[in-house]
Parts: structure tokens; sequence; C-alpha cells
């Protein structure tokens, strides 16, 4: 056992070691007395003081692509300056010290007053100041600054939207120049291409509410939007993304004073179209041709094989990022809403037209399968006394005038030069009527196709009870030349043509290709939408090839009414139209229509064209589908899409 030695001398070093722990535990706990006692008061009335609040973060919005991936709504960063009123709370004392009354007694009303001129003279000033440094000069709305001061004070309130390089540039060179400033990046929706496509895409309106499975409670919510017609209506919730939370710290005054990002903000999927941005920018331009910013009018390119739609342009046209802002009411009044141009209003899908001589393909086609037809039968159009050189057909006691000449007309003749009395004695024979009206509900004429939601109207077409009710010849007559109880949308006949031309297959029309992640960090899988039959017709094809060789010659020989159209090695097929509106008895207006597809022996496309108040469908529109066919050969000579799998309904 080892033997224990006392300390016999007092260890200096220990004792001022132990002495200087002594004063630290010492100085630790007055610190803990000063905290917890004689400080409570004061933390207690700051945790009062203090509140928490959350702040609805918008997502970035999804891109509209084109079946290539070229945008047609994306999203770029707005640089903004913001002001935070939190750092101005000297300010605001300064300047109500300058204006107070030197001496005067003031009632509580009379400095409330005065403390909101202050405030409003601080932000005024600084925002002048700001927008003279950044070369854009900016006054604050004195109604709108109150209201962000009563409402969502923690916020900053921005002064300055979408400033440029040099903007930004000439704001970093001086950060701190003006108290409570900073610079704030934010997604901008933008249409690099104006009102391109602008029917389609549609537009947007601002709205800050939760979605589906999004927090319902916020304190505040940052700006965002909502989409209200057109693709950014249908696919709102998909493109619109999650969004994300922040809370926010504020003191007694409602100012912010710290934040955290609880959830970030989830951007939405992009939307690829069928639309090919080059060929809608070709199609826009061929439509307003004849008239300028004065057509009116509609055109639809179809893929025959799958119903994809390649372009669909009405004209007058919108800038969509107009909703975006503030439209004035002069704007709306004269433009916007206009009684005759209707630029809102989508021509190609949500306007009735009666189809004119288009529907002559439907009185041949009903024929040639009741057997009622013999292409090479003659049937001899009589002459109309009042007319000298025109030709007429007596239906009843009423005789219905024709625009061709009185003569001999076989089938490819009379479709060739469009005569009303070949194609009305067709369909007044026995059960061609009957077919016709199954052969719409085939095509699904008077239904809607689904395409655009609220923007697309169902047409009128008869049914087999309106032929037992007041039905009468001369209503037979009509709807052989597409007048009377039949309306269409251009896209309608688009699906009918592409049915003629691929033998019979009549296609749901299809303007989506598919949804992807913008961010595959945030996106599942890709969510495709594939071609889809609607229907059958189920006639014979030699019926049809009869058709698209009488549609060829009304293209390329002499005398066919849509010569206009004609393009050196490319065989298409085309059925000119003109429609007339009557009111009171006088006929006070014209729909002109060129309904087509090509090539004729390997179908691929179907062109329509339609223009209101137009010459006629082969003066007017033909030229216009020409220009069309020549923008689908360059499409197609730089390499365009191949049609998608087929998937039945």
């Amino acid at each position: 056992m080892l033997p224990v030695n006392p300390i016999k001398q007092p260890d200096t070093q220990l004792r001022v070691l132990g002495l200087l722990i002594g004063v630290g535990f010492c100085v630790l706990l007055a610190g803990l007395w000063f905290v917890q006692v004689f400080s409570s008061k004061k933390f207690a009335e700051s945790l009062e003081d203090q509140a928490v609040r959350s702040v609805r973060i918008p997502a970035v919005r999804g891109k509209i692509l084109d079946r290539n991936g070229q945008p047609f709504a994306e999203n770029r960063p707005s640089y903004n300056v913001e002001l935070y009123l939190a750092e101005l709370g000297r300010h605001f004392h300064a300047e109500y010290m300058r204006i107070r009354p030197a001496g005067a007694r003031l009632t509580r009303s009379d400095r409330e007053s005065l403390e909101w001129a202050a405030r409003y003279n601080v932000v005024s000033n600084i925002t002048a100041q700001v927008g003279d440094w950044l070369q854009q000069p900016q006054v604050i709305d004195q109604r709108k600054f109150q209201r962000h001061y009563n409402e969502v004070r923690a916020l900053p309130i921005s002064i300055l939207q979408n400033l440029n390089a040099v903007q930004v540039a000439r704001f970093a060179e001086r950060p701190g120049v003006f108290p409570g400033l900073d610079l704030e990046i934010q997604p901008m929706r933008v249409y690099p291409h104006g009102g391109l496509a602008a029917h389609v895409l549609g537009s947007l309106t601002r709205d800050d509410s939760s979605q589906e499975e999004e927090d319902a409670f916020y304190h505040y919510r940052l700006p965002d939007w909502k989409g209200v017609t057109g693709m950014e209506g249908i696919f709102d919730g998909q493109m619109r993304g999650t969004a994300g939370t922040k809370s926010m710290t504020v003191n007694r005054l409602g100012y912010r004073q710290q934040e955290t990002v609880l959830r970030a903000p989830e951007p939405g999927d992009n939307l690829v179209l069928t639309l090919d941005f080059k060929l809608q920018r070709a199609v826009e331009a061929a439509l307003a041709g004849p008239y300028g910013a004065q057509t009116r009018g509609a055109a639809v390119v179809m893929d025959v094989q799958t119903g994809d739609v390649l372009a669909m342009a009405s004209a007058p046209s919108f800038e969509p990022a107009e909703f975006m802002g503030r439209i004035s009411t002069e704007r709306w009044t004269n433009v916007l809403n206009h009684p005759i141009q209707k630029p809102m209003l989508n021509r190609a899908t949500q306007e009735n037209y009666h189809p004119g001589s288009i529907l002559k393909l439907l009185t041949a086609l009903a024929a040639l399968e009741m057997e009622k037809l013999d292409p090479k039968e003659v049937f001899n159009v009589e002459a109309d006394p009042e007319r000298p050189g025109k030709g007429c057909i007596h239906v009843g006691n009423r005789k219905v005038r024709d625009t061709v000449a009185a003569g001999p007309y076989n089938f490819k003749k009379a479709l060739m030069h469009s005569s009303n009395s070949y194609f009305i004695h067709q369909g007044l024979k026995p059960g061609v009527l009957q077919k016709m009206i199954m052969l719409g509900e085939k095509f699904h004429l008077g239904e809607r196709t689904g395409i655009l939601p609220r923007q697309e109207t169902a047409g009128e077409f008869p049914d087999q009870t309106d032929l037992v009710r007041r039905w009468q010849p001369g209503d037979t007559a009509n709807l052989c030349i597409g007048q009377g109880k039949v309306s269409v949308s251009p896209l309608q006949i688009a699906l009918l043509t592409s049915a003629i031309a691929n033998g019979g297959k009549v296609f749901w029309p299809r303007l989506v290709l598919r949804l992807e992640p913008s961010d595959p960090q945030f996106g599942e899988k890709v969510s495709e939408f594939p071609p889809r039959v609607r229907d059958e017709l189920g006639v014979k094809p030699e019926n049809l090839r009869l058709i698209h060789e009488a549609m060829l010659a009304e293209v390329e020989e002499a005398g066919g009414t849509g010569t206009g159209a004609i393009i050196r090695g490319l065989k298409i097929g085309g059925k000119t139209g003109t429609a007339e509106i009557e009111q009171g008895g006088k006929v006070v207006d014209k729909t002109t229509w060129f309904a087509s597809f090509a090539p004729v022996d390997r179908p691929k496309w179907a062109v329509v064209v339609m223009v209101e108040s137009g010459a006629s469908g082969g003066k007017t529109c033909a030229p216009i589908a020409r220009l069309i066919y020549q923008a689908l050969l360059n499409r197609e000579r730089d390499g365009g899409q191949k049609p998608a799998t087929l998937a039945l309904n």
C-alpha cells in the first residue's frame, strides 16, 4: 500500500484558478437574475407585441410549348424595387414633426391625418427619387399606399417593376442609398410572340386564393395568377403548381422583423401542345392577308391521320398579357369588346356559321351510299328566266337560284362548279335525307368536341325527330346546300374533311400532346394524351374515292371554284362554300369557306379556311389555303412530326 503524502505547502496557482471559477459562477448567476427577474417584464411585453404571420408563396407557373418545344407562354425573372416600411419609422416621425403646426393643440383625428400625410410624403418622395435615379418616373397612388399600410404592412410595397439590365446595374452600384429599399426577383408570365395562338392559350387573371390540397388559411398572400380561358384555364391546376409557405414575425406595429421559409413552392407542369409554332405563325399571317386588321375569320389545320390540331387561328386576335394588368375602359369598350370585330371570340370553335356548299360533300356521300347517285348520270339544270345565263331549280312553289349556268351536269362537274340544283335534286330522292341525318350523327355535327370547354359551340344539325314535325321539302333543299337548320364551326368542318380524307375515321380533335414536369425534382412522370377515334363512318371506300376525285378536280381543273388554292406538285382536294346571311328577306352578308385536304393520293393534312364578309370561297378563302399549304410543305421539308399511335375510344 502506497503512502499518501498530504499537501503541506499552499499551491498559489490552484488558489487563483479556484477564485476565477468562483467569480465566473457569480457573473453567470447575476446574468440569470438580470434576465429572469429584473428584465422579465420587458421580455414579456416584447413577446406580447410580437406575432407570427403565415405568408403564401406562389409557385412558378409551367410553360406552354409547341410540339417541338418552342414556347408560346413562359416565365422570365422580373426585377422589382420593393420598399419595406418597417425601416422608415424615424423618417415618418421626422416628416410628422416637420409638417406638424408649431404650438398647435391637435385632436386625435388631426394627429392621425398628419401621420398619414407624413407616411405618404416619405414613401412618395422615395418613389420619385428612385424613379429619377433609375430613369423610370413613378408616382405612388395614395389609395394604394393606404390600403397596403392598413392590410399588409409587414410585406414590402412594390414601387418599380420589371427593371431592365441597365437599371438593375445602377441599383446594384449604390446599395443602401435609400432606406428600406431592396431588389427582389419574381417570376413573370410572358407571351414572347404577343397574340400568336392567343385564343388557344387563353388568359390569366389575378387570383391569390388557395387551391385543392393547399393550406386554406394565410395571413398574407403574395401575387398569383389563375387561368380563365383557353389552355391557361383548362390546365390551370397542373400549370399553377403548389404554393409554398413562410412564417413572418411582426411587431406590434405590424412591421416585419424576421421570416423563415417553411415549405418551398413546387413549380407547375409544362403543357406541350399539338400546335406547330412556325405553322401557326404562317397561318395567322395568311388569314390576315385579305383585309389586314379588319379580317374576321378562322383557319384550322389538322393532321387527318391523328386528329392533331397543327394550327388554329382566329382573327382578329388579342394580347393575353393585357389581362395581367389593368385594362382601361376605353380599351375594353372600343377594342376588346367591339360588337363587330369581337377579338375575344374564338371564331374557330365558338361561333356558328352556315357551311354553305361545304355541306354538299355530305349530300353527295349520302346519295352515293344510298345508291341514288350515279356519278356519270347527267342532270340538266333549268334556266332561270329572271337571270339570263344562270340556272335554278323549283322545290314545290319555291324557286331556288343557282350560281351556275343552266345545262347538263354530272357529279364531278356539279361539285367542281358547286351547282345548287344538282345537289338539291339528289337530296330530294327517297332515303337520301335520312342517310344525311345518320351521317351527320356519325360526324357528330351539332355536338361539342370538348376541345375548349366554355369556348365552343355545339352548332346545329337536324335529327330524326325533326323529320316528323314540320319538315318540308324546302327544308331538305336548304340542308343539301348548307343553309337552313344547320350551323357549324370551322373546327367541325375540319373534322368532317379529315374523316372524308382518311377513309372514315372521325377523331376527337387533339390540342395537347402531354403534361411534363418543369423540374424533375418535383415532377412524377409525363402524362400523355394519345389520339382518340370518336367514330367510324362505315361508308364504302369507292364512294369516298369518287368524292376525292371530284374535290381534286375542283382545285386543278379549269372552271373549278377552288383553283385559287392550286400548288404545282401537290394534289389538293377542296370544296368552296359561300353561305348567305339574310335579314328581313334580304341578303346582308356572306360567310365564305374553303375546306380541303392534301395530298389526295395519301392524305396528311386538312385545311379549312372561313372568312366573314368575304367575296366568295374561291376568291377569298382558297388563296389563303394555298399559302397555308405552302407553309406545310416548308414544314415537311424542314422535318415535321410523325403521326402518333392511335387509341380507340
